[in-house]
């Protein structure tokens, strides 16, 4: 059903909602808006009469209950999960008669902006050091992606050094509205690579995170069918007070949607207090997703998205595209308009904006919600004893404080208040303490270009805030060295020390290795707590420390007026800041080397060898594991919580660890990290749960650290060391955990290294939505435990041998477990006909491989 008429002054063509609605007998404007453009997308598929169905179902708040293709307008990456995808479809080439089969169907988007760690901060040329490190480290990869970008149609990369992937998506990739190849008008939807591909929904724009391998399907345009979740209203009444930061109300609804169990549902926001969220505001919503187990967070276009998009430099003909059609579509919300004609959702979830507190979320999960004056309680608890002092150092005391990340540096008001906070202390005459590094990482060159035009990107220079680069950096695991001597204290004297970041993950051991309790907070909070060095004491009631003048100096003293907040981003954050960034982002080039860098004129890569970075997969060319499996053995036996952090550690290589001992008997000195390493499926198979706060209770609770206990042996070895023992012998393993297994990022390589040790299923209470779906792509079977049970209450040690009768010939969802003695049902928590398939052919790359020949041969 194809509309014909001019808008924003042109000819245009669509699937028009309105008429198909009216035509299939359901209310449009009962429907979701989320559900709105998963119909639009149906229509151009050829699937009328589901998106009938699909369209009657949500018209009157019902869950979907059924599968649907959903094929994105494009695909975002960023070099950490890009990579080893790249590598993935350059091994699809060396498998398949035509190489040039294997290429993108629709376009890809790969950002570079993982790679560069905090190697030099505190410092005026920080920058220009990190990013001449990087270079140097990842020369080879960049060379990779340079060939890459040559030999698919289709691709192109961002270079490093323009900004972190989702704020570059918000500033400059998202367009709202695009057109289809043959020219349709549709909504912009995207499909990343990275868990926090989400936070685009905060300008309309329907996409979650996948990972690696589902997008390959994607980008091949092999697309599988998902089963579509309930769509949830969230609904917003109030307005936050002021002094409430857009981080506070993240940290609020992390927890409050983490209890209400939302793992893997459509979210959308609707209610009048959307009204009172700015666009920013919204995006730093939505980019929390993963935290609170969302598959999709989803803020309807509005006038703010309007102007936002005009705030950030689009073109005006844009801008009245995008309002024109989603007006004539039924996309174009009021959320201050009449309740009654808010859409209908089978499960509503109320937030009342006007309730929240100033927050922070630790010691060492992202829903740890907890106000100033608990922040001295939540550490007590983590670290019980009385505070040890060593060398001037204490537990508690801050040893990281860094302003970056996705969810806040994209964020004026938040970056502006810490900028004015900053000028406030130095004002005062506050300073930072030599134990605490900190760092600046913005998400993009606009950002700096603001804060130094309204006169405040001094004051965060004085207190050690200088730019370090434009990455992910210290919210990724990239923080590099503690301050001088700081990190021989900690390790000699079990110190338990303290990070601050204005990030959205503060996993155990995820920001350093030495760090035990990790605080999320608003950039302005990371600013008062740099200032005062410890996490010992009531932000609300006790100083900051003391200025100049020998009078105490408390938060309240330095915190910026709502007014005066806005009035800086009214004058300072405008189109013209964004028009360096409005060309090609491809063209400034502002690293100073990706248009020099030669690359490979081949169709397919030439692989080298002897490369510790690029190096052809492993798991190309698996086959099914034997079915059932016989004899298992459990590699590890894990708790609730664990998360891809656990699982596949992304920051620095320890020298000593597996993997750096392979790296070191190679001749390598700079490890780099694992993040940068996973092309090399050698290093990513030795660092497979090897982060040093995962808890394998195999040995015990608290122990693990990256050992396990070889059975029946029960000699204690790395676990790849064990993992090695047991394929020498053929023994297929398995692993136990809890309750939300693979929290946290998007990384295919959590289920990759596992399926490299001989990890063939995975039971567990819960999982986590992309890693469950990355456990399926690997060929690694999810089952649940019985509900209601763990597998400590239903009597296993993780020392007794595993027989499962899988059958996946006819995608039975009941697995019968015997171990020891003990028998019980799991069921698979398989969600489509696409993962079964998938599953029965050993994973998705042999899956691809098979798919690819069979076109191949009907030709």
């Amino acid at each position: 059903m194809i509309e014909r008429g001019r808008l924003a002054g042109r000819h245009a063509e669509w699937y028009d909602l309105p008429a198909f609605a009216a035509a299939a007998g359901f209310a449009l404007h009962a429907v979701p808006h989320s559900g709105r453009v998963l119909l639009e997308s149906l229509l151009r598929d050829g699937e009328p009469d589901r998106a009938a169905t699909l369209g009657k179902r949500l018209a009157a708040g019902e869950a979907p209950e059924m599968e649907m293709v959903f094929r994105p307008a494009r695909i975002l990456v960023q070099d950490y999960t890009g990579i080893p995808l790249l590598v993935d479809l350059a091994a699809l080439r060396d498998r398949v008669a035509r190489p040039g089969r294997v290429k993108p169907a629709l376009p890809v988007d790969v950002v570079v902006d993982h790679s560069v760690q905090t190697d030099f901060a505190g410092r005026p040329d920080a920058l220009a050091l990190n990013e001449a490190l990087e270079w140097e480290r990842n020369r080879e990869r960049y060379t990779f992606l340079k060939w890459a970008e040559s030999a698919f149609d289709g691709l192109r990369v961002i270079p490093p050094g323009r900004g972190i992937v989702h704020q570059v998506n918000l500033e400059r990739l998202a367009t709202v509205v695009t057109r289809d190849p043959g020219g349709l008008l549709r909504p912009d939807t995207v499909i990343g690579t990275d868990s926090h591909t989400t936070m685009v929904g905060g300008l309309g724009v329907l996409g979650w995170g996948v990972g690696g391998l589902e997008a390959e399907t994607l980008m091949l345009g092999l697309a599988q069918p998902i089963r579509l979740p309930r769509i949830v209203g969230v609904r917003l009444t109030g307005a936050p007070r002021p002094g409430v930061s857009p981080t506070d109300v993240v940290l609020t609804l992390t927890r409050q949607l983490r209890e209400e169990n939302v793992r893997g549902l459509m979210l959308e926001f609707t209610g009048p207090g959307v009204a009172a969220l700015t666009a920013a505001d919204r995006c730093t919503i939505a980019n929390m997703a993963p935290e609170y187990g969302a598959m999709s967070a989803f803020f309807p276009v509005d006038a703010e998205t309007l102007r936002y998009l005009r705030q950030t430099g689009r073109d005006e003909d844009q801008v009245r595209l995008v309002a024109e059609y989603c007006r004539v579509q039924a996309l174009l919300a009021d959320p201050a308009g009449d309740p009654a004609a808010e859409p209908h959702f089978g499960r509503v979830i109320d937030v009342d904006l006007g309730a929240v507190e100033a927050s922070l979320a630790g010691p060492s999960r992202p829903d740890q919600r907890i106000s100033l004056p608990g922040l001295p309680d939540s550490f007590r608890a983590l670290s019980p004893r009385p505070p040890r002092t060593a060398q001037g150092l204490s537990d508690g005391d801050i040893v990281i404080a860094s302003i970056t990340s996705c969810t806040s540096t994209s964020n004026p008001k938040a970056m502006l208040a810490a900028g004015l906070l900053a000028r406030r202390a130095v004002e005062r005459g506050l300073t930072v303490p030599a134990h605490v590094r900190t760092s600046l990482s913005p998400g993009s060159r606009a950002v700096t270009r603001y804060l130094r035009d309204a006169g405040l990107l001094p004051y965060l220079e004085r207190l050690g805030f200088h730019v370090a680069g434009y990455g992910c950096m210290t919210c990724n695991g990239g923080s590099g060295p503690l301050a001088e001597g700081v990190g021989a204290v900690v390790e000699r004297e079990g110190l338990t020390v303290s990070a601050v970041l204005s990030g959205n993950r503060n996993f155990e051991a995820r920001v350093h290795a030495q760090v035990r309790a990790g605080y999320l907070a608003s950039p302005a909070l990371v600013v008062a707590l740099a200032l005062m060095g410890h996490v010992r004491a009531d932000l609300e009631s006790e100083p900051l420390g003391t200025g100049r003048d020998g009078a105490p100096v408390y938060l309240r003293d330095l915190w910026p007026d709502s007014a005066e907040l806005a009035a800086l981003e009214s004058t300072f954050v405008t189109p013209e800041v964004f028009a360096a960034e409005a060309a090609d982002p491809v063209s400034a080039d502002p690293a100073g080397g990706w248009s020099a860098l030669p690359a490979p004129e081949s169709d397919v890569f030439p692989w080298d060898e002897t490369s510790t970075y690029i190096r052809p997969p492993a798991y190309a060319g698996s086959a099914p594991a034997a079915r059932p499996l016989t004899g298992a053995r459990v590699l590890v036996a894990l708790g609730d919580d664990v998360s891809t952090d656990h699982i596949s550690p992304v920051g620095a290589i320890p020298p000593d660890s597996s993997a750096g001992r392979h790296l070191r008997e190679r001749g390598v000195t700079d490890l780099n990290s694992y993040g940068s390493r996973r092309g090399n499926h050698e290093v990513m198979a030795r660092g497979t749960f090897s982060n040093p706060r995962l808890v394998n209770r195999l040995l015990g609770d608290g122990d693990g650290g990256g050992d396990t206990l070889h059975l029946p042996s029960g000699e204690r070895l790395s676990v790849y060391e064990a993992a090695q023992h047991y394929a020498a012998t053929g023994t297929p393993l398995v692993v136990l955990a809890g309750r939300s297994y693979g929290m946290g990022s998007s990384r295919d390589w959590a289920a990759k290294g596992p399926w490299l040790l001989g990890v063939r299923a995975v039971l567990a209470e819960s999982f986590e939505r992309i890693h469950r779906a990355n456990l399926c792509a690997m060929g690694i079977l999810p089952l649940l435990l019985p509900e209601g049970t763990s597998w400590q209450s239903l009597g296993l040690t993780g020392r007794e041998q595993f027989d499962l009768a899988v059958d996946l010939a006819g995608e039975n969802g009941t697995v019968a477990v015997t171990a020891g003695g003990i028998t019980f049902d799991a069921r698979a928590d398989v969600t489509s006909a696409g993962e079964w398939a998938v599953l029965r052919a050993g994973g998705t790359l042999p899956h691809l491989i098979d798919r690819i020949a069979r076109e191949e041969e009907a030709r």
